[in-house]
């Protein structure tokens, strides 16, 4: 999982000039502090308090954000087992493996995204969805090209597995990219006071729980003018504030740490028409190793992020 900044530099000025994909709003080629902090060996896993709506009741449940770069395949779309057997289709990804996990009555649902962006300037190449509960498991997977998103869906409904290829609008962002777009950890996705107005595509776990096809909607994104005060079980934080707007009625909101590297502190999306909303507060975080924390015993690693095994 190591990464050095020898290798990152190198693999960002080939593959993405390759890409010619677009930096989001305010967000500068190089970041000093992002290079510094993200390429230590270590990724940032974070708590929540999770409240999900599901069959007409609000659960009760457990989220974790893990963030990470990792060495990324263009043509294969996968992580690179070794990087140095083809640098040219290498680049370095910033990624987000974003899991829920809560009760409904007898049973309970495990789901987690993944979203895999060139971490450069955060531009999405492939996002994975999994919904695991008592009655079947859903995959569902998404390839995004300058032009093009490649989506295929495998479910267990009869008639709900599909393959369908969707234009890209060239001012479109994905729902589920928007943990990692507004962190700006590269840069302020929006100064304070400034919206922007885009192309979205409304994020799986939503789609999943009310059941709708995948097609763009519209969304206007605002950024407080001020910061505001938020306290979670994590403790005390100075947040800026980002509200989503959809053109389907949901309104998003992320409380972003102020300081670097920015975590979320809180995020929600309200209910509308009957459809699944969510809201999440944090209860701690830590930067690990954890994919080597596998052995009895390091359960104890989850205090860190106030998760109970």
């Amino acid at each position: 999982m190591r990464i050095t900044i020898r290798f990152s530099r190198l693999f960002m000025a080939v593959a993405f000039g390759a890409s010619q994909l677009a930096i989001p709003i305010g967000a500068p080629s190089q970041d000093a502090s992002f290079e510094s902090h993200w390429q230590d060996g270590r990724a940032e896993m974070a708590g929540y308090d999770l409240t999900i709506s599901r069959y007409g009741q609000d659960r009760e449940g457990t989220a974790v954000m893990i963030f990470v770069t990792e060495p990324f395949s263009e043509s294969k779309r996968v992580k690179a087992d070794d990087p140095s057997e083809n640098p040219s289709d290498t680049f370095e990804a910033f990624k987000l493996n974003f899991v829920r996990d809560f009760q409904t009555g007898i049973y309970d649902y495990n789901t987690m995204t993944s979203v895999f962006t060139h971490s450069a300037d955060f531009e999405p190449a492939k996002i994975s969805f999994t919904s695991a509960e008592w009655c079947g498991h859903v995959y569902e997977e998404q390839l995004f090209y300058p032009n093009e998103v490649s989506h295929e869906l495998f479910s267990y409904f009869e008639g709900e597995s599909a393959e369908t290829t969707l234009e890209r609008p060239a001012n479109s962002v994905a729902e589920d990219n928007l943990p990692i777009l507004l962190r700006g950890l590269r840069g302020a996705y929006l100064e304070p006071g400034g919206s922007r107005r885009l192309t979205l595509l409304p994020g799986a776990i939503h789609r999943r729980l009310a059941h709708l096809p995948v097609n763009w909607t519209t969304a206007e994104i605002t950024r407080a003018s001020g910061l505001t005060e938020v306290t979670v079980p994590a403790g005390d934080f100075s947040c800026v504030a980002y509200t989503v707007q959809t053109a389907d009625g949901r309104t998003g909101k992320y409380f972003i740490e102020d300081a670097y590297p920015h975590r979320i502190v809180r995020w929600s999306w309200t209910s509308s028409g009957g459809m699944a909303g969510e809201a999440g507060s944090l209860t701690g975080s830590e930067r690990l190793a954890y994919w080597r924390l596998h052995d009895e015993g390091d359960e104890r690693y989850l205090e860190s992020i106030g998760v109970t095994p």
